[in-house]
């Protein structure tokens, strides 16, 4: 009887937290760069005096999936997507280095480049800062270049403003924050890569499949209802138990 309980009880909660995952994967079906997470649980036993036969589930870990999401064509200079494996190098709310795959790219205020969500991108010296009034493009190993907006017939020479920090860290190392960035496990910052490519005037869409998400959300709830149950059957056991205990006496 113990056992069943434990296991029930531990086992609807897992399920509800791997739901709030799911439905996290579906709200970020459309987010650009997004990487897909998975819940993974294991059984334990209780230890400890008087439980030798209680068990419960327990979150053994949070995968990330690092699968290449599609890539869409926008036609919009500041716009790149990383080709296979690889990462782009942003500077974090706390000032340490993080990395990303969302490459849909602005200027703030002062013409730092910088992700759609405020954090500054980072080249081999720091953040990049563009000029104003200047068209700008980037090349697939990250270089920045800025052309001047000059009258027709005139000479418009690219003048590099920066080159992109692009690495790619085993993915094993890398940990997922709260703010949506990865670092890498031990804090040290990743070396740029020669091999890592972006594609310009792209975008990388999440990798996540909303019809499998869909699936593995009704799927878990029909778990969660099958724990819920096996709950109320124990609690009924328990009373039958307890009534023929009492006519017994």
């Amino acid at each position: 009887m113990d056992r069943l309980i434990y296991t029930a009880m531990s086992g609807a909660k897992q399920i509800f937290l791997q739901q709030a995952g799911v439905a996290q994967n579906l709200a970020n079906a459309a987010t650009v760069g997004y990487r897909a997470m998975e819940n993974r649980f294991r059984a334990v036993p209780v230890l400890g005096s008087g439980a030798p036969t209680r068990a419960f589930a327990a979150d053994a870990s949070v995968a990330n999936v690092f699968e290449q999401g599609p890539l869409m064509t926008t036609g919009r200079p500041l716009d790149v997507a990383v080709q296979g494996a690889g990462w782009i190098a942003v500077q974090g709310a706390d000032g340490g280095e993080a990395y990303t795959r969302a490459g849909n790219l602005k200027t703030d205020a002062n013409g730092v480049l910088q992700t759609s969500s405020g954090f500054n991108v980072l080249g081999e010296g720091g953040p990049i800062s563009l000029p104003p009034d200047n068209n700008i493009a980037i090349a697939p190993d990250g270089t920045v270049s800025s052309i001047p907006r000059i009258g027709a017939g005139a000479i418009n020479n690219a003048s590099v403003v920066g080159r992109i920090k692009l690495v790619n860290p085993p993915e094993i190392d890398l940990v997922r924050g709260d703010d949506g960035l990865f670092r890498t496990r031990n804090g040290v910052p990743a070396v740029a890569d020669e091999n890592v490519k972006l594609a310009a005037e792209a975008l990388e869409g999440s990798n996540v499949n909303s019809v499998d998400a869909m699936v593995r959300m009704i799927s878990l709830a029909r778990q969660f209802e099958m724990q819920i149950k096996m709950l109320q059957t124990a609690d009924a056991n328990a009373r039958a138990a307890s009534q023929i205990l009492t006519i017994s006496a």
